[in-house]
């Protein structure tokens, strides 16, 4: 199922700037010397550092990508040292740039939808042969049929669709778009910082083809971009693992650590703990649970008054309002609370669930249906100067937690004060 609303531009952002820079590098007319020497070993410096990153952590598909685009760069890096040195290109020029027009999108467009789905030693041995068989048979073919290769790749066959401005023989370019396709889908189910990676160097590398023998260094620059853009998305999805939790996409606890050395001398922190959290999950399921915790991690994500959600732990939350006040801060609070307790989920399996949240909110609102609510319970404390760090603070939130717990639940509790703002908005199931 598409899930289309997980899709933002922070996924393209690092590649689109790395392609932004790229082409801006390509135009340049005149390099000075040091940039001349870095350009023409940056493309291998990119492989080995970014394929080795990519080995040790075992990342197959992205390897091979980088070793795909590495394999252009060297056939055709080849032809273009052999003109520049010489005024004219090697007879075998033409054949190769067109077998590199035609396989390098087919092969950066299978491996980018290739996902490691076996053991890690067979996925890459199959992908090292489908490697091996495709750049055995051009080879084998350009070796011994150059001429009969060569004609069949310029042909073209579709004359109503050929246009003046294609400058890549004709078969390239259903190739590029077939493979574009294919990942825009595979984003569209999936979006991830490598997925919007593959899309962007898929880009970078169709405009880089027809300016290979054109513009100098467009060969070296971009295919080192492309590898970076890889290399790139590798680094943010680790990021991503270690600071944000998987299942309710916020900020998790080595993030909340993270930035509670880094909160000035005023701050609010707050702990959110789901009410009766493990007998709803004995009386409805884990499934039903997980559904309950994204619920309230979604809401406590729109805590309004500058906060900033966490996932803690289990069915603990952590919001932090920086530079705020303890009066400032309890409105904004008492806000998600009743909202959170005014919620209604509708009890489903996973085969049946709304495509929007406009049918969702129609099935909520429709007769006969089974919903439970929940509620949470919220501890809230102010640094204070006998508070010295934030960790101390937090343990005066998550006693006021405990008070909030011990005073009915549903309620939000400041440290050190008495239950303030408990409305009850309908019983907790479970």
């Amino acid at each position: 199922m598409p899930r289309s609303s997980t899709v933002h531009a922070g996924h393209f952002l690092p590649s689109l700037l790395l392609l932004l820079a790229g082409l801006a590098a390509a135009y340049v007319k005149e390099l000075n010397v040091f940039f001349t020497s870095l350009f023409n070993v940056l493309p291998t410096l990119v492989l080995l550092l970014g394929g080795s990153y990519c080995a040790v952590y075992r990342r197959q598909r992205e390897l091979f990508l980088m070793v795909t685009v590495y394999i252009a760069y060297f056939l055709l890096s080849t032809q273009t040292d052999y003109y520049r040195d010489h005024g004219k290109v090697r007879e075998d020029a033409a054949v190769v740039f067109h077998l590199c027009c035609l396989l390098l999108p087919l092969l950066f467009g299978v491996y980018a939808a290739w996902e490691e789905r076996t053991h890690l030693f067979q996925d890459m041995v199959a992908r090292f042969a489908v490697l091996l068989a495709v750049g055995s048979v051009a080879l084998g073919l350009e070796q011994s049929y150059p001429q009969t290769l060569l004609d069949w790749l310029a042909e073209i066959r579709w004359p109503a669709l050929h246009g003046d401005w294609m400058s890549l023989i004709q078969l390239s370019y259903p190739v590029f778009f077939a493979s574009f396709v294919l990942l825009t889908v595979q984003y569209w189910r999936n979006p991830r910082p490598l997925h919007a990676a593959q899309l962007t160097g898929l880009l970078g590398l169709f405009w880089m083809l027809p300016k290979t023998f054109i513009l100098p260094f467009t060969l070296n620059i971009m295919c080192s971009q492309v590898m970076l853009m890889i290399a790139a998305a590798v680094a943010h999805e680790a990021y991503q693992m270690a600071f944000r939790d998987e299942l309710t996409g916020l900020p998790g606890r080595r993030a909340l650590n993270e930035r509670m050395q880094r909160l000035g001398r005023n701050y609010v922190l707050a702990m959110t703990d789901v009410d009766h959290f493990k007998k709803f999950n004995d009386t409805h399921g884990h499934d039903v649970g997980d559904q309950v915790l994204r619920l309230v991690a979604s809401k406590l994500a729109k805590v309004s008054g500058g906060g900033r959600a966490y996932r803690y732990g289990g069915e603990e939350f952590a919001v932090v309002f920086a530079g705020k006040t303890l009066e400032e801060c309890m409105p904004h609070l008492e806000v998600i609370r009743e909202v959170i307790a005014n919620y209604h989920i509708q009890l489903r399996n996973q085969d049946n669930r709304p495509q929007d949240d406009q049918q969702g909110r129609q099935r909520r609102a429709g007769s006969g249906v089974s919903s439970v609510s929940v509620t949470v319970s919220i501890g809230v404390a102010e640094r204070q100067p006998e508070q010295r760090t934030p960790e101390e603070v937090l343990k005066s939130a998550d006693q006021a937690l405990y008070a909030a717990k011990g005073a009915g639940r549903n309620c939000v509790v400041a440290a050190g004060q008495s239950r303030r703002g408990a409305i009850r908005t309908g019983e907790a199931v479970g």
